[in-house]
């Protein structure tokens, strides 16, 4: 995504000039998502869904790990003028994000009582490029996941089980 915007974004519409402010916290948090969020969401993901039997504690640890990383980013949108991340646009930092945090049910989260990460959620996707992106290369569905009652969730994550482990497979072959 950097060197997307380096690029690019030379008119600085999902960035900030290098050396500004805004520029540096934009890269904290990219840099938060890929050290905290991303890993701990997928972990979430991995022991909640992917996990061949149930381990309690490893989806306890996960879940709640990405709830206080959720309740982080609660707390700056809550103090956002622009309802951004990072000053008064959308960025490459709360793109980043947001692809996790569409996925919350998938981990086993709710996001209800996280109300302003909730409508930066909704607020991004109905920005088109958001819209258009998240379905590059293939149907984004983790949306469509929040409707879904636990047993579809479990139905949906069966058939995953059996790719990934298939996937894993084949990889341990080659």
């Amino acid at each position: 995504m950097q060197y997307l915007v380096d690029r690019y974004d030379p008119e600085h519409k999902v960035s900030y000039p290098r050396g500004s402010r805004e520029y540096y916290e934009t890269n904290n948090w990219l840099f938060w998502q890929m050290g905290g969020l991303g890993p701990m969401q997928g972990q979430s993901n991995h022991f909640t869904r992917y996990a061949p039997e149930k381990i309690q504690y490893g989806i306890n640890r996960y879940q709640n790990e990405t709830r206080r990383l959720y309740g982080v980013l609660q707390k700056q949108l809550s103090t956002s003028k622009s309802g951004y991340l990072v000053g008064d646009r959308c960025t490459i930092a709360d793109i980043s994000c947001w692809g996790w945090v569409a996925s919350y049910r998938w981990a086993g989260l709710d996001i209800d009582e996280f109300p302003h990460l909730n409508n930066w959620l909704e607020r991004l996707l109905l920005r088109p490029g958001i819209e258009k992106g998240r379905h590059v290369p293939y149907h984004h569905s983790a949306l469509d996941h929040k409707n879904y009652t636990e047993e579809q969730l479990e139905k949906a994550a069966e058939r995953s089980r059996v790719w990934v482990q298939e996937t894993m497979a084949n990889a341990a072959k080659r």
